[in-house]
């Protein structure tokens, strides 16, 4: 048990930085409205870009995909030693992703953890984010919609890792496990904007919070 202590630690730790919902307290650090109380009333970058502070989407943005990527970051600079690997790294991503999704601090009431998805993939393999950080970009510049683009590179990003594996980065069985799990997530928290998109009644990027959502 004590071999495993250190990856339960960075886990669990992982899991804690996670439960940090940015979009919350950069809103309520600059005196702007909880973003849980308009637009879609998610936690998260693209609704408080709603509010019309781009500053504050920015920042939450960047909080919350650091909060995703360092973990993974610090266990591959300094968890050798202590018996963390790759495997390790990734189950940390995982972790901080589900704090965002289910905030420890916040009643479990999370955002949909794109960003901090984006910055465990980072963490993971760089090339592999960025892979999968470009075909959001592109979903998202051709057809305006953030969630659209969330799901598609969501799909993507463990077929990237496979196409990858053994050319760009090793290959390891519980990295692509902690991907697919994080994908489907990812997919299973848009639900509700895919069925806005399939009756067309989902907001575009740039446009103003909308009650009905």
């Amino acid at each position: 048990m004590s071999s495993y202590l250190p990856s339960l630690i960075a886990i669990v730790l992982s899991y804690l930085l996670g439960s940090l919902s940015f979009a919350v307290i950069v809103s309520k650090a600059l005196g702007m409205a909880d973003p849980r109380s308009y637009g879609s009333k998610n936690p998260g970058a693209t609704n408080v870009l709603r509010s019309g502070n781009k500053g504050a989407a920015l920042a939450t943005l960047l909080l919350d995909a650091v909060k995703g990527w360092l973990p993974v970051f610090l266990i591959h600079r300094l968890g050798e030693p202590y018996g963390m690997g790759p495997d390790t790294a990734a189950l940390a991503g995982l972790a901080a992703f589900l704090g965002h999704l289910y905030p420890v601090f916040f009643g479990f009431q999370g955002g949909k953890g794109v960003a901090t998805a984006a910055g465990a993939l980072l963490g993971i393999e760089w090339l592999l984010g960025l892979a999968t950080g470009t075909t959001w970009l592109i979903i998202a510049v051709f057809f305006r919609y953030s969630s659209l683009a969330s799901i598609v590179a969501a799909f993507f990003a463990p077929a990237y890792y496979l196409i990858g594996g053994g050319v760009a980065w090793p290959l390891s069985r519980e990295v692509l496990l902690a991907l697919i799990a994080i994908s489907l997530l990812l997919i299973w928290r848009h639900r509700e904007n895919i069925r806005r998109l399939a009756a067309g009644k989902e907001s575009r990027l740039g446009s103003k919070a909308r009650t009905q959502e």
